[in-house]
């Protein structure tokens, strides 16, 4: 319909401009689209027309590595896959709403994000993964601030049938939406941002007592690591390192489905030097890992 539209009714020897964010309802009644609704308006319509590309202008110079606001050698990532995308939307990044991904996705139209303020910068591509092509060992960092970690541990016997759908059937009753998610046969861990209401989780813990013990640590932080994880041993060994010459804590780690991220959930006060001490090692080549492997070898050869 909306490439019918644009064939039949919209001279091709202009540009057409459409109000994007408005839309209509099951009943016909104009409405706005939502977050992002801009965004999907532009990507709906490119990505039924079949268009080469689709761009959406922004105030950054595309997708960077980092939040510049904290990290301030943040850099443009040339381009991303949409999975990479739709991981750092929901992780914490600003600068494509999730939803809009999905007609991109679908029909494979690449979307470009551009700077409307620095319109000659190249922007950041967002298309579809080629099988074959050089993979960086970690595309961005992006996190998600003041969230709450469950701890659930079944009061049943070793293998109690049913503890993890019980879990999250309480869940789906008290209409929560979990971020990340570690679990074994009798307990699951689990995080709850600060969009969900108090109350909700109060009720929630209220039914997960009568079966589990149960504790909650509020005031913390979920980074996210964009990385191929085919090479998550090699991403791995330098966080641990970094987080253990910091003195920072990682209380859960959980490997996303998509296999585009590493999730680590640690305590808000510890994030901000979390995020700059792995951005030095892997986009700025001034990594205290390195340097103290360097200092130690010095020594070595003194001894």
């Amino acid at each position: 319909a909306i490439a019918n539209a644009f064939e039949n009714r919209i001279d091709p020897n202009v540009v057409a401009v459409v109000t994007g964010f408005i839309g209509h309802d099951p009943n016909g009644r104009i409405t706005t689209l939502g977050r992002g609704g801009s965004d999907l308006t532009a990507t709906a319509i490119g990505a039924a027309c079949r268009l080469d590309e689709i761009q959406v202008w922004k105030d950054v110079d595309g997708i960077l590595t980092a939040d510049p606001r904290l990290v301030a050698n943040a850099i443009p990532v040339p381009d991303v896959s949409y999975e990479e995308a739709s991981e750092l939307a929901y992780f914490g990044a600003k600068v494509l709403h999730p939803i809009a991904m999905q007609p991109a996705m679908k029909y494979g139209v690449p979307v470009r994000v551009k700077n409307s303020y620095n319109p000659s910068a190249e922007g950041t591509v967002i298309k579809k993964k080629v099988k074959g092509e050089d993979q960086r060992l970690v595309t961005a960092i992006t996190c998600k601030r003041d969230i709450k970690l469950l701890d659930i541990q079944s009061n049943a016997m070793l293998g109690s049938y049913g503890f993890l759908a019980t879990v999250f059937g309480d869940f789906e009753k008290h209409r929560l939406s979990v971020d990340v998610l570690a679990s074994s046969e009798v307990s699951v861990s689990l995080t709850l941002d600060k969009k969900q209401s108090a109350a909700d989780v109060d009720a929630v813990m209220k039914d997960l007592v009568t079966y589990a013990s149960v504790s909650l640590a509020e005031h913390r932080s979920i980074l996210t690591l964009i990385a191929d994880v085919e090479r998550s041993s090699d991403v791995l060994a330098t966080v641990f390192r970094v987080f253990s010459q910091q003195g920072i804590q990682v209380e859960m780690m959980s490997q996303g489905a998509s296999k585009v991220n590493i999730s680590f959930i640690l305590r808000d006060d510890q994030l901000d030097d979390a995020i700059m001490n792995l951005h030095y090692c892997f986009f700025e080549d001034r990594c205290i890992v390195n340097q103290d492997t360097d200092k130690e070898k010095e020594e070595a050869l003194y001894l």
